[in-house]
């Protein structure tokens, strides 16, 4: 390596710590509490309910994309968008690899079988757009499988948005700092270790090859008709609300009447001691 690369790695590195020093920095100047943080994401709840209520009522098709690196944060974003709603309106899709009979298939084909029907919200925790990603990077796929991928998604989501569908896609960005702190937390923490997969270390180590793939992605499939929609994800609170908050404000939808509810009081025709016909059943042991 000459003197003047050697330099350059140098100021490179030098670079790279001075970002994640500002970038940690940033975290602690915008971190959220907890309970500003569960006030608003309450709110933001209720209103989905209600959205919920418009979807069913007026039978909407809708189908939400969540895309990004690994560890930015996708599965948090959409356990707090799900949490208070019905799982058989918002349904979460989040295949495992393609089995050998569904790499014959259609490279769409797998996600068509979970698109929603009237009344129902699918979440794609990633989706189609792995070709554009890591099948394009980690060698999955051809460069021609790739490109014809580029060329042919704009134009099969104008036909999906065209049969009815409100598709909305979602790219949560997260930087390379926080993305090495939250990768070495999954690795020391052993509640998450979990959350590593096989594709997590090489996915870090081809950093700079993922960004060119979501640049030629947002390229070629960031159109009129369904825009990427990019939330900025180091920090996972606001993020979450930010992302939520920006989601309601996709569904024109109002507020349903609904029917007041009257708890009944338990009958007393058929009493009995149904506390002591059970006292001699295998109870677990209340150690907490």
């Amino acid at each position: 390596m000459s003197k003047e690369n050697k330099k350059h790695k140098k100021e490179l590195h030098k670079l790279q710590a001075q970002q994640r020093e500002e970038t940690e920095e940033m975290l602690k100047e915008t971190k959220m509490k907890r309970k500003e943080y569960e006030e608003e994401l309450y709110k933001l709840q209720v209103e989905l309910c209600k959205l919920q209520d418009w979807v069913v009522e007026k039978k909407l098709k809708v189908i939400i994309v969540f895309e990004g690196r690994d560890g930015a944060g996708k599965g948090g974003t959409i356990r707090a968008l799900t949490e208070k709603v019905s799982p058989r309106v918002f349904r979460v899709v989040a295949l495992p690899a393609p089995t050998e009979r569904e790499k014959t298939q259609i490279q769409l084909q797998r996600y068509m079988n979970h698109f929603p029907a009237g009344g129902e919200v699918v979440i794609f925790d990633r989706s189609w757009y792995n070709r554009a990603g890591v099948e394009h990077v980690m060698g999955f796929c051809t460069k021609e499988q790739h490109q014809r991928f580029l060329d042919l998604a704009p134009k099969f989501e104008t036909y999906m948005i065209q049969g009815g569908v409100i598709l909305i896609k979602y790219w949560l960005e997260v930087s390379s700092e926080e993305q090495e702190r939250r990768f070495e937390s999954r690795i020391t923490d052993k509640t998450k270790q979990w959350k590593l997969s096989p594709m997590d270390l090489p996915a870090r180590s081809k950093w700079y090859e993922y960004s060119k793939a979501r640049d030629e992605m947002l390229e070629a499939t960031d159109t009129d008709d369904s825009p990427w929609h990019i939330v900025r994800s180091d920090n996972k609170k606001r993020a979450r609300l930010n992302c939520i908050s920006h989601f309601l404000q996709q569904i024109p939808y109002e507020k349903l009447s609904r029917e007041k509810i009257e708890l009944p009081k338990v009958s007393k025709k058929h009493e009995y001691d149904d506390i002591t016909s059970i006292a001699d059943r295998r109870f677990i042991p209340e150690i907490y």
